[in-house]
């Protein structure tokens, strides 16, 4: 299997533990970049082969030898999660020598059809969960995605411990950027938010970002709040994933955050700009409750993107229909 970002990497997840607790007997190699090895620790069954795109793996000729090396894992059957140009060569070299092979579709048609501005068709497209469990079915593996398990919370190291300290308290994640600026939350708006949850003295809330700008902005949110904790650029990638296992709720934009808390196995509340739920990117076994998108009576448009890459004129202010009391009372709730 070939995966790419961080959310597409995460929503793979559930329908991996899936898989291999139906299909105890069947062992599954997950092809994937090195960093994304922890999302996938404690899976059963489950072999990480770390994908070299810097030097082995590199342009086509590494291409080659990524499938030289992944056939001596003596594999029956390749599925690509991914469906881009790398993970389309690989599967063709596997169907080539003989081997079964399924793609995801990611339904671009329908997607373009619910984002056009034009002619909308305005409904729920089928979850990548379900796009994912059927690349598993056509290999001949049927999947039911309706009773998941979750991992068990896990348990905190000391360096977390002692920045996050006082445990007892219900622990708010909030995840507030996201790869495009339209599907983030006005910074104003985030902060009367943060201010609103603070007031209770029972919420710990922990701040999650990366780099140096986000980091900036994570202090000054955090700042003005005993309960209210930066936690970016203070731990390491596999901390964090410990920490957010442990978290009460996360509150996260439509991004790859979302999809991690979702996978722990932890209750998220999403807020979505340009882009809506209905393409298929609602986090794993979460409600349409949670979800609170953009007021469509005053943005008819909307979704305008499937990932938030496209800007639509007179729409950069969307997310401001989705109120702070409706955030903090979702939170509570």
């Amino acid at each position: 299997m070939r995966l790419s970002a961080m959310g597409d990497v995460a929503m793979t997840v559930p329908v991996l533990r899936a898989f291999v607790k139906q299909y105890p007997e069947v062992k599954i190699t997950v092809i994937s970049r090195p960093f994304f090895k922890p999302f996938f620790d404690g899976i059963p069954n489950l072999d990480f082969f770390a994908f070299d795109e810097k030097e082995r793996h590199k342009g086509f000729s590494g291409l080659l030898r990524l499938f030289q090396d992944v056939k001596k894992l003596k594999i029956d059957a390749f599925a690509d999660l991914h469906n881009v140009l790398r993970s389309k060569i690989v599967s063709l070299l596997f169907a080539l020598s003989g081997k079964k092979r399924a793609t995801v579709d990611k339904g671009r048609e329908g997607k373009k059809e619910l984002t056009r501005a034009e002619n909308k068709i305005f409904k729920q497209l089928p979850t990548m969960f379900s796009r994912h469990a059927k690349v598993f079915e056509e290999l001949g593996f049927p999947l039911d995605l309706s009773n998941p398990t979750f991992p068990e919370k896990a348990k905190l190291s000391s360096d977390i411990s002692e920045i996050i300290g006082n445990q007892n308290q219900k622990l708010i994640g909030i995840a507030p950027f996201a790869q495009y600026d339209s599907k983030v939350y006005p910074i104003d708006l985030m902060t009367e938010v943060i201010a609103k949850l603070a007031e209770n003295k029972s919420y710990k809330i922990l701040l999650f970002g990366g780099g140096n700008k986000e980091i900036e902005i994570l202090d000054s949110l955090s700042k003005p709040f005993e309960n209210v904790i930066n936690m970016a650029g203070k731990i390491k990638f596999q901390q964090e994933l410990q920490l957010i296992s442990n978290l009460d709720v996360m509150l996260s934009m439509d991004s790859g955050n979302a999809h991690i808390a979702a996978m722990l196995g932890v209750k998220v509340i999403t807020l979505w700009g340009a882009t809506h739920p209905y393409a298929g990117f609602l986090p794993f076994n979460q409600t349409m409750e949670n979800a609170l998108v953009s007021d469509r009576n005053q943005y008819p448009k909307l979704p305008t993107s499937v990932y938030g890459n496209r800007i639509v004129e007179g729409y950069e202010d969307a997310m401001r229909s989705i109120s702070p009391e409706k955030v903090v009372s979702s939170i509570q709730s």
